[in-house]
């Protein structure tokens, strides 16, 4: 039997399937975070003209997003890496970080961080299989004991 396709493009992040799937991932950081160690940015952030939102979806139906976040003229932060349950254990979070790195590289990013939280082993392993090393709080962040930051220079 065939594997059903997967497609990863820049899509808005207001549309209505996709706002359920934000709030899919908003459920989830909150039932692992309390709210003052939850980052979330809202949706007017993620269309924002200095993001570009990215949506995995299997045969049309939104199932992962990741978002790149333009915070300095040669850095972005990548926000909201999310995979529905459903879709766990494809290596889709693997090709939403590629899809996210190649998007930085057109836009001349040259290094990507991120703020995750600690209890997502599953999602500190990938960041650091995929060349992510803890760095120190960045912009705005402050230093919180259920946070981890990473950072990467890409190649160009």
């Amino acid at each position: 039997m065939r594997q059903p396709e997967i497609d990863i493009a820049p899509e808005d992040p207001r549309q209505p399937e996709v706002r359920r799937l934000i709030a899919l991932s908003d459920a989830w950081m909150q039932a692992l975070y309390p709210s003052e160690s939850n980052h979330l940015v809202d949706v007017d952030v993620l269309a924002g003209p200095d993001t570009v939102f990215l949506v995995a979806r299997r045969n049309g139906e939104a199932i992962g997003s990741i978002a790149l976040r333009i915070i300095a003229p040669d850095h972005a932060e990548m926000k909201r890496m999310f995979v529905r349950a459903d879709a766990r254990r494809c290596r889709l979070g693997r090709r939403l970080l590629a899809a996210l790195e190649d998007a930085a590289r057109r836009h001349n990013v040259a290094r990507i961080s991120l703020e995750t939280g600690i209890r997502q082993p599953e999602a500190i392993g990938l960041y650091r299989a995929s060349g992510y090393r803890e760095c120190p709080p960045f912009g705005d962040y402050a230093p919180d004991p259920l946070s981890l930051f990473m950072t990467k220079r890409l190649r160009f």
